[in-house]
C-alpha cells in the first residue's frame, strides 16, 4: 500500500490528492491519510490549517486507517516521531526534490511532501478537473456574482486572471522564503508574454489577492484595459476564486499553490499559464528541468525576463 499525507493549505492537499489519483491510475494501492489536521499535529505549525480538500463535491477518495498509517509510518506520538527522526524508518519517504520519479516504483511506503511538480500528473489533469467539483457559495449575494463572472469570463477570449499574494507572506519568517519573487517586474513581463499569446484581443485582468485593498492600488495592461478585482468570495467561500480563476482564459499565478490549481483547472484549449521561474528563494531553478516539469507554462523570472 502507498498512503500520501494530506498537509498544508487547500493548493498543497490538491497536489498531494492529485499525486495520490496518479497513483490509483497506474492500478496502484493507494489511500490517503488526513490525521495532521488533527488539532495535536498543528501546534508546531506556524499557520494552522484545515482540512479543505473535502469541501469539493463527491470527491472520489480513499482514507487510510489508523492501524494501516502505523503499520507503514510507525507511531504518532512524540518519542515515535524522535525515533524516526533519529533512525530513520525504511516505510516513510519524505520528498526533498521538486520531482521523485521512484515514487512509482516505491511498494509500502507512506510519503511526505508537497508534490507541487506538474511533471507528477500532468497526464490525468483532465480527470482531475472532473474530481475538483466546487461547492456552491454560502453567500447568496456571491453566488450570483460567481454565476455572472463564470459566464462572462468564459466568453471573453481576453479574460486574465492574476493572483496576488500577500497576507502571511509579508509575515517576517516567510518573507526570506517567499517574498520578492512576484514583483512588479514579473508581473508587467507576465502581461506581455500573455498579450503575445492571446493575439489581437483587448484584455480584462481580473484581480485575485487576500489583500483586496492593495489590489486596487494596482492597474494591469493599458490604461484603457479594465481591471475588476474579484473579493466577493469571503470567509469559507475564498475557495470558489480558485473556480473563477479557471474560467479565464489566461492565468497569471503568484509563487502560490492556490493559483496553480487556478491554472491547472483551467479546461480551455487556448488556455494560456503563466508562474514564476521559481516558488521559493531557496529553489535552485534549472531552465531545462523546470521546462519539462510545467510543460506548456510560461516561466518568468523576477526580473519580468522569460526563463
Amino acid at each position: 500500500m502507498i498512503i500520501v499525507r494530506a498537509a498544508g493549505g487547500l493548493g498543497n492537499q490538491m497536489q498531494q490528492y492529485a499525486l495520490y489519483r496518479k497513483l490509483k491510475s497506474l492500478g496502484r494501492d493507494a489511500k490517503m491519510d488526513l490525521s495532521w489536521f488533527d488539532e495535536a499535529d498543528q501546534r508546531s505549525v506556524q499557520t494552522p490549517r484545515a482540512l479543505e480538500l473535502l469541501r469539493f463535491r463527491d470527491l472520489p477518495l480513499d482514507v487510510c486507517t489508523k492501524q494501516e498509517k502505523k503499520a507503514l509510518a510507525g507511531g504518532s506520538g512524540f518519542a515515535a516521531r524522535i525515533g524516526r527522526k533519529l533512525f530513520g524508518s525504511g516505510h516513510v519517504f519524505e520528498e526533498s526534490e521538486m520531482y521523485h520519479p521512484e515514487i512509482f516504483a516505491m511498494e509500502d511506503m507512506y510519503l511526505q511532501g508537497y508534490f507541487a511538480c506538474e511533471k507528477y500528473y500532468a497526464d490525468i489533469l483532465p480527470a482531475l478537473q472532473k474530481d475538483f467539483v466546487f461547492p456552491e457559495a454560502k453567500s447568496g449575494d456571491a453566488a450570483k456574482k460567481n454565476e455572472s463572472f463564470l459566464k462572462n469570463a468564459a466568453d471573453d477570449p481576453g479574460s486574465v486572471s492574476i493572483h496576488i499574494r500577500r497576507g502571511d507572506y509579508l509575515a517576517p519568517e516567510n518573507a526570506a522564503l517567499l517574498g520578492g519573487i512576484c514583483t512588479d517586474a514579473y508581473y508587467g513581463g507576465a502581461v506581455r508574454e500573455v498579450r503575445k499569446a492571446a493575439g489581437d484581443v483587448p484584455l480584462t485582468f481580473y484581480v485575485f489577492s487576500d489583500d483586496p485593498e492593495y489590489a486596487r492600488t494596482l492597474h494591469f495592461g493599458d490604461a484603457q484595459e479594465e481591471n475588476i478585482v474579484a473579493d466577493w468570495n469571503t470567509g469559507e467561500d475564498n475557495l470558489l476564486d480558485m473556480q473563477l480563476m479557471s474560467a479565464c482564459r489566461a492565468n497569471i499565478c503568484a509563487n502560490s499553490t492556490f493559483s496553480f490549481w487556478g491554472a491547472r483547472l483551467n479546461a480551455r484549449r487556448d488556455r494560456i499559464c503563466v508562474r514564476p521561474s521559481s516558488h521559493r528563494n531557496n529553489q535552485v531553478s534549472e531552465k531545462e528541468k523546470m521546462h519539462d516539469y510545467w510543460k506548456g507554462w510560461i516561466l518568468i523570472d523576477k526580473e519580468g525576463k522569460l526563463f
